[in-house]
This record gives C-alpha cells, structure tokens and sequence, in this order.
C-alpha cells in the first residue's frame, strides 16, 4: 500500500464523445464537453490519486465540489482531468482540480472527499 500523503497526483484522459455533450446530458444545448461530465472526470482524477492508499476497507466518497467550466470542448477533443492532493484533515481529504483540452485550461477547482468504511457506509 502507497502512503496516502500530500502531493499525490491522479489524471483521467477520454475523448468527449456523443454521451458527454451538454445537450445530451440536459445541462445546456451546445454540442460540447457538460459540465456534468466535467465534474465526472475530475471526480475520478481524485479516485485515481488515492488508489492503492486507503486501508483495507475503506474508500472515499465525495462530499464537496466547486468548479469552474472556463471554455468549450467540443466532441472529439481529448481532454485531461488532473488532481492533486493538497490537504489531509483527519478523514477529509482535499484536491486541486484542472482539467485540460490540450494546452487549454478549460476548468479548474476543487474537490473534497471523505474516507469510510465502505460496509458501513453502503450498510
């Protein structure tokens, strides 16, 4: 197991395809990248930052979000949402968001979550 620390860095890259657009996910009538979808993949980034660091047992779960959507992305392009984690309050955990289309910034933010016990949290 990797120890969970501050500096841990998770990323998640897909193509926006006919599934993520704004129009197809009801969050506006554009033919590019929701932010619903947005959110998704950052959420994931921080996920994928983690894994591998909590101990048997235990997940985490989102608890807190606030992003910002700064430009389009159309269908095709490839985007890339990074985390990384920059703060560990007893079971808190809190990441610094940026998600890219190439060199592009088109979001930023931060996203908080909460280690449990998965059983008892599902239970």
């Amino acid at each position: 197991m990797v120890e969970l620390k501050l500096g841990l860095k998770g990323t998640i890259t897909t193509t926006v395809g006919d599934s993520d657009l704004a129009s197809a996910l009801g969050s506006g009538d554009v033919p590019v990248l929701g932010t619903p979808r947005m959110i998704a993949l950052a959420e994931a980034a921080t996920v994928a930052a983690v894994a591998g660091c909590l101990e048997e047992g235990r997940t985490s779960v989102g608890t807190h979000v606030d992003m910002r959507h700064l430009a389009p992305s159309p269908k095709g392009r490839s985007v890339t949402a990074m985390a990384e984690l920059t703060a560990i309050d007893g079971k808190l955990l809190t990441f610094r968001i940026e998600v890219h289309d190439g060199d592009r910034l088109v979001g930023d933010g931060i996203v908080e979550r909460a280690i449990v016990n998965r059983e008892r949290f599902i239970g």
